[in-house]
């Protein structure tokens, strides 16, 4: 039995999982930067994946005081924290359109869902009522996400007015899924 890896969040003392933690680390110039790939050498911070939680470690200096020394910390983290999870999570739209991994439109959507070849749908946060209720009716057993509005997903993946998009179930849908939510949990915990 694998043992699951946690360390503890900076502003509540909580010992998590690392999947619910965002990670920091100190650069040797005592730089305080995101590493949300956990792939940066240096000393890990973690903070529960809540901006609230961000905002109190920042205004409560907890990263500072958990570290013993200095830290330069820019003036908008939190801002830059936010859109560094935005983007993280539009990217990985952008790779699974990449892979041939998703399908946009109501009526292509529709068809893959009663095929039952998606693992989750994303839908526009600026979808219309009626539009909802159609597809809500489809997607009866899919989880949907919607954190983005359309303009968002029409950048991230070239294309108009896409208000519905179909993961398909793939390798990739898994990595979709966890970077959209770690943003969506960011902005709502």
């Amino acid at each position: 039995m694998t043992k699951e890896l946690t360390r503890k969040c900076v502003a509540t003392g909580e010992t998590k999982p690392l999947e619910n933690l965002l990670r920091f680390v100190k650069t040797p110039d005592n730089r305080l930067i995101p590493d949300f790939n956990k792939k940066i050498e240096g000393r890990g911070l973690y903070i529960s994946n809540s901006k609230a939680l961000l905002k109190k470690a920042l205004e409560k200096n907890l990263f500072i005081k958990s570290l013993h020394l200095f830290l330069k910390i820019p003036e908008d983290f939190e801002g830059q924290v936010e859109q560094l999870l935005y983007h993280k999570g539009l990217d990985w739209i952008n790779l699974a359109r990449k892979a041939g991994a998703l399908v946009t439109g109501f009526e292509k959507v529709k068809t893959n869902i009663l095929h039952n070849k998606v693992a989750f749908l994303i839908q526009a946060t600026n979808a219309a009522q009626d539009s909802r209720q159609k597809m809500s009716a489809v997607a009866k057993n899919l989880e949907t996400l919607s954190t983005y509005s359309s303009q968002d997903l029409d950048t991230a993946i070239g294309k108009e007015n896409t208000v519905y998009i179909a993961v398909l179930k793939s390798d990739i849908a898994k990595l979709v899924y966890q970077n959209i939510k770690r943003y969506q949990t960011f902005l709502t915990d």
